[in-house]
């Protein structure tokens, strides 16, 4: 049965959403339908479609008692709007459904396992939230929340384990039938860890072990976990609160966090063996992967920074966007990430130019626009290492933004300063890269709202958010010294939503 906060929540998108033309929002980006999206959630395969749920307030585009929005795809590029899966109208979910993930069962239906969260006083008169794990079943559309719930509380919280920081659940059948779970909690030190639940009908849990934790080495709660098999190692993505900047590969506030290891004997413990940031952009958090049919790993994330969520548009009607989904893999001790391969059907116009000599600023023929997807390749022309290289997009007389890759230092640079969004935000990061002796090659997509920066065939992956006006599509590229470059670009052509 529908309750009336889900019906009243259905209703206003079904009434607002329309109203949206298609050329205010991305080409094939998700977004919500109306209103307010932070992470994605239940980012899984059902009856040979992909759905996407996400942390949704349809009321406004400011953040609000969370429901869970619903979209599905069959390419990860076009997505259809599916109604609202779920509301908070439960005395255990009535301060927010929070994120969480989803599975198809072996009967055919689709369930849900989400945070259900209570706010109230605690013996202090502070206000606070206990957070428990719950379930929803249904049908692709229609969920209905199970008299079980919560299936998982405090009880269930191995010692020194916190009840007010315990979400996120990721959930996965094993070949055996057995169902795993892994949730981000936080424990007696302060800082995050991330506990491993099995159970034999996702409905009675048992805890098993603690995967991993941050000791406050790497931030503090460890939100949104996935735990994974790619390529002979075990993954462990998480996104962690009140990170403190190492280097150049973490940066201050809500990051992200991949680390990469092996499984002890007969499956126990997890050994770690690689840390490294998931993308070293702006605008990047709470990444959910799939498996899909043919056998790849599809990662997705909310491309948006907590805090910049501040810094929207004026009369903007939906805040927030996730990020191309992009194929993973693990190669010598890393996380590669590239644009999954169905995007390259929506490719049309083709321009080519090779071995052009690169110093002054440069425009070429036919490269332009802002949906596109473009690679460049530079190497330094002679025995002269070049100072600097600069892609400029989004451009015109007065707006632009920037990748600018430094070969002295191995620093790549994204910088939206003058991206247009007149706001009092952090607007540059920079990276390391590998050396390559100056040699570089970069995919560059381009959305109308984004760029994503894909280094060295997905070696590394950089997201922004960009507020441009949509006739700003010039490109140009400039160098500090002599430098031979390569562009292959491809239009991205989509047919616009009625």
């Amino acid at each position: 049965m529908i309750s009336e906060a889900l019906r009243k929540a259905r209703n206003f998108e079904a009434q607002y959403g329309p109203h949206i033309p298609a050329g205010e929002r991305p080409a094939f980006h998700a977004t919500p339908t109306i209103g307010w999206m932070n992470d994605p959630n239940g980012f899984s395969l059902y009856k040979g479609e992909y759905h996407l749920f996400y942390q949704y307030h349809p009321y406004s585009n400011e953040w609000g008692p969370m429901h869970w929005g619903h979209l599905k795809s069959r390419d990860f590029i076009r997505w259809e709007r599916l109604p609202a899966a779920m509301a908070p109208d439960k005395d255990y979910d009535m301060a927010g459904c929070f994120s969480g993930s989803a599975i198809e069962l072996p009967d055919g239906r689709q369930l849900l396992l989400y945070t259900g969260v209570q706010r109230g006083h605690n013996s202090e008169g502070f206000l606070q939230d206990i957070q428990t794990q719950c379930v929803a079943i249904g049908d692709g559309v229609d969920y209905e929340k199970c008299l079980e719930n919560p299936v998982l509380e405090g009880k269930d919280l191995p010692e020194g384990g916190s009840s007010i920081d315990f979400r996120d659940p990721k959930l996965w059948r094993e070949a055996d039938g057995t169902y795993y779970a892994v949730i981000g909690n936080r424990t007696e030190d302060g800082s995050g860890a991330i506990l491993l639940y099995r159970s034999d009908d996702a409905l009675q849990w048992e805890y098993v072990r603690t995967v991993d934790r941050s000791y406050n080495q790497y931030g503090r709660m460890w939100e949104c976990p996935d735990f994974f098999p790619l390529d002979g190692k075990r993954v462990l993505l998480t996104s962690p609160q009140e990170m403190t900047p190492l280097g150049l590969e973490f940066h201050a506030g809500n990051g992200t966090v991949c680390l990469i290891g092996d499984c002890g004997p007969e499956g126990r413990g997890f050994v770690r063996q690689f840390v490294q940031a998931i993308d070293y952009g702006l605008d990047f958090y709470a990444p959910q992967t799939l498996l899909t049919e043919d056998g790849r790993r599809v990662m997705v994330a909310w491309m948006q920074n907590w805090s910049t969520t501040g810094a929207k548009p004026y009369h903007c009607r939906w805040f927030g966007q996730m990020t191309l989904p992009r194929e993973l893999a693990v190669k010598d001790g890393r996380l590669y990430q590239n644009p999954v391969r169905e995007l390259e059907a929506y490719r049309g116009r083709h321009v080519m130019h090779r071995n052009i000599p690169v110093s002054a600023e440069v425009n070429l023929p036919g490269l332009q626009g802002r949906t596109l997807d473009m690679t460049v390749t530079i190497r330094p022309m002679g025995n002269e290492m070049y100072r600097w290289f600069r892609v400029r997009v989004a451009k015109d007389g007065e707006h632009e933004t920037i990748v600018r890759y430094r070969p002295s230092d191995g620093t790549l640079k994204i910088d939206r300063t003058r991206s247009g969004l007149p706001h009092d935000i952090v607007h540059t990061r920079s990276f390391l890269v590998r050396y390559r002796d100056g040699e570089l090659k970069l995919r560059i997509i381009l959305d109308r709202f984004s760029l994503e920066v894909f280094v060295n065939d997905g070696e590394q992956a950089a997201s922004a958010v960009i507020y441009t006006r949509q006739e700003a599509d010039a490109i140009s590229f400039e160098a500090g010294g002599p430098v031979l470059m390569d562009v292959e670009k491809y239009d991205l052509v989509f047919e616009e939503e009625e």
